[in-house]
């Protein structure tokens, strides 16, 4: 953990102050979080390079534009770093509609709703957990446009990295569904959806432990799967 006078200006707050003094008191944890990312991204990727490279065929086979999708994200003390995930949607879509895609957005390829429904456009971001710019779990990592709108308390959530999941990602895994019928998409996210996921990321970071970061893994597989 940083020293807390050396964070920020939005994270030297009474509102983050709380958690920043918890999770210094797990120094172990976070260590141990850390290690767990590497040797298990090193597993993964040595278990699913053959799938990783099947899918990447297919998203360029499928539409025109690269394999993967590049997107400028925030993790942890506030920096921005390049989320990775394969292409789901038709080249340039962030450049011809809204940030968060809804459930029959028309800019989905035919492949990347198959990847979306089952978490497979996510695997990439395994570099970014050896990157160290990602963990397994974490606050999902949300456009820097999102974070402007972060109530002080929020800026807690960026105390440790960003995750590819987290109890609110689980909680508001048809999050597309709610948004499908909004007009606007963008103004629904920020004024409804994201306090109430904020809520979980607050518990997650506030009741952090290495364990809690062992079930919320397991708990993501079994909700995959069903």
């Amino acid at each position: 953990m940083k020293s807390f006078d050396k964070l920020a200006e939005q994270f030297r707050t009474e509102q983050v102050r709380p958690y920043y003094d918890i999770l210094c008191k797990k120094s172990k944890s976070l260590f141990l979080k850390r290690t767990c990312d590497i040797l298990l991204s090193v597993i993964l990727l040595f278990i699913l390079i053959l799938p990783i490279l099947i899918i990447a065929v297919a998203v360029k086979l499928n539409s025109k534009g690269p394999v993967f999708y590049r997107q400028v994200r925030v993790t942890t003390y506030g920096k921005l770093f390049k989320i990775l995930k394969f292409r789901t949607m038709v080249e340039n879509a962030d450049k011809i509609g809204s940030l968060v895609t809804t459930d029959s957005d028309s800019r989905v390829t035919g492949i990347g709703r198959f990847l979306r429904k089952y978490r497979l456009d996510e695997l990439p971001q395994i570099f970014n957990v050896l990157s160290g710019s990602m963990s397994f779990v974490g606050t999902r990592p949300e456009v820097p446009k999102y974070v402007d709108k972060y109530k002080p308390e929020y800026f807690a959530t960026l105390l440790i990295p960003a995750g590819i999941t987290s109890l609110a990602s689980i909680m508001y895994k048809d999050e597309e569904k709610l948004l499908s019928s909004e007009e606007n998409a963008d103004e629904v996210y920020i004024e409804k959806i994201l306090p109430e996921k904020m809520k979980y990321n607050l518990q997650y970071t506030e009741n952090f432990g290495f364990r809690s970061d062992l079930k919320l893994m397991l708990k993501t597989v079994k909700e995959v799967f069903s």
